[in-house]
């Protein structure tokens, strides 16, 4: 039965909260229990539903997973069957993508269908494709279905990145050149390469929180990988991988959204667990424009009433700039702002879909093109009823629910539970008026 939120706003959030796992830490993690035959452990998953598909997945494939607490899982693949994909999950779950991977690592072929994932723009797996050809793999497709499996060329060194390497005597240097900044296509050639012997280099690779987690997983699991320049990653794997025990990182994401929460009512928040290192930039904007916060330590950040911001510009970019999942969370606050803010996010063409609704709410936004909006405040927001278009848009129009006056009934909810767990009864701790209720 669909659920949705009631949210009367107004009140300043005040108190404690404690943020939880990484999710976009958590699937390339469990994706790489498929890479061993032995136990991996893994801690601090946070309970919601897209961490639910995925071990659901590797759960049809073959795996054997049992819970050592509420956050703590035992998971064994020793027995895999890449032809039980569960398609009718994958298609609704752009995470599964990174089965491809280790599947691919492990048994030379798969059959798998298009994933699913949030509405914000074109989101194509040409990087995933593409770097898999340049590895020697036929792909083809019929209907929904794309079919991997090993060509001619397989890991062989003619093809046009390849560069010889006299120093690695089982194989030579394999170079991928990724076709853009893509965190899930980093993380599959990373899986992927972990099975071999091979000296491989990936270049235009993505360096955020997710991936750096996985790289710890997987040296754990005896691969050698090294940073050898910005964005670019050598790897060594070998044929038998350890199992390991990890704990996932918090997330930066997570941790973004309640500090701009804070900040747009107003109010005084002492975060904890909090993953700041991959915030740097984020936090010095906001520092520029005026927010009155403190780090405590490198997991503990305080937030503190502010006087009337001044937000210039917000451009999102690839780590280490601002993620483009906090924009929809800044674009809230920016109409709380004194004077124009210009949004910008290069990434995703969908992404700005959610100021409409700010727009319905008393927001004064103009439209640039699908890339960019000038956001003048500040304006006061009312409450009305919308609708939560996709996980990061659905957590922002959750905060200028709290800021509007009035009522405001956000539907759809299913998209923010995808990512947050149990975000209205954490907000009710900290003094927010917000109920979830089934239609």
């Amino acid at each position: 039965m669909p659920e949705k939120f009631i949210i009367k706003g107004g009140k300043s959030l005040n108190g404690e909260v404690n943020i939880n796992g990484a999710k976009n830490a958590a699937f390339p993690i469990l994706a790489a229990t498929l890479l061993t035959n032995n136990d991996c452990i893994i801690d601090n998953l946070p309970l919601i539903e897209d961490v639910s598909k995925m071990l659901k997945i590797l759960e049809s494939l073959g795996a054997e997973i049992s819970y050592l607490s509420k956050r703590k899982v035992k998971i064994n693949c020793q027995n895999i069957n890449p032809e039980k994909i569960p398609f009718d999950i994958v298609s609704n779950f752009r995470g599964s993508i990174l089965i491809l991977g280790p599947l691919l690592a492990r048994f030379g072929k798969i059959k798998i269908i298009s994933p699913g994932g949030c509405l914000i723009g074109a989101r194509p797996l040409d990087t995933h494709f593409d770097s898999f050809k340049q590895l020697g793999f036929k792909i083809s497709s019929k209907g929904s279905f794309y079919y991997f499996e090993k060509g001619p060329d397989f890991l062989k060194t003619d093809n046009y990145f390849s560069i010889p390497d006299k120093e690695v005597k089982e194989g030579k240097k394999i170079e991928i050149v990724l076709k853009e900044f893509s965190v899930t296509a980093t993380e599959n050639i990373l899986l992927f390469a972990s099975l071999f012997s091979q000296k491989f280099i990936l270049k235009i690779a993505d360096e955020d929180y997710q991936t750096q987690d996985l790289i710890k997983v997987l040296k754990k699991m005896g691969v050698k990988i090294r940073r050898i320049e910005a964005h670019s990653f050598e790897i060594v794997g070998k044929k038998k991988l350890n199992g390991f025990t990890h704990k996932i990182i918090s997330d930066p994401i997570e941790t973004g959204t309640f500090i701009v929460a804070a900040l747009a009512t107003k109010g005084e928040v002492l975060i904890k667990d909090a993953e700041i290192a991959f915030l740097s930039l984020f936090l010095k904007k906001l520092k520029d424009f005026g927010a009155n916060f403190k780090v405590l330590d490198k997991n503990i950040i305080k937030i503190f009433p502010s006087k009337l911001l001044k937000m210039d510009k917000i451009q999102s970019l690839p780590y280490p700039g601002i993620h483009s999942d906090l924009q929809p969370e800044l674009g809230v606050l920016s109409t709380q702002s004194k004077g124009p803010t210009l949004i910008h996010d290069p990434l995703y063409e969908g992404r700005l879909k959610y100021l409409e609704e700010l727009n319905k709410m008393g927001a004064d936004i103009i439209f640039c093109d699908p890339h960019r909006a000038i956001i003048n405040g500040p304006t006061p927001l009312y409450g009305m009823e919308i609708p939560s278009l996709d996980l990061r848009a659905g957590a922002a129009l959750i905060i200028a629910g709290l800021v509007a006056k009035g009522e405001t009934i956000i539907n759809n909810i299913y998209q923010v539970d995808r990512g947050y767990e149990k975000i209205e009864e954490r907000l009710e701790s900290l003094g927010a008026d917000i109920k979830r209720i089934k239609d």
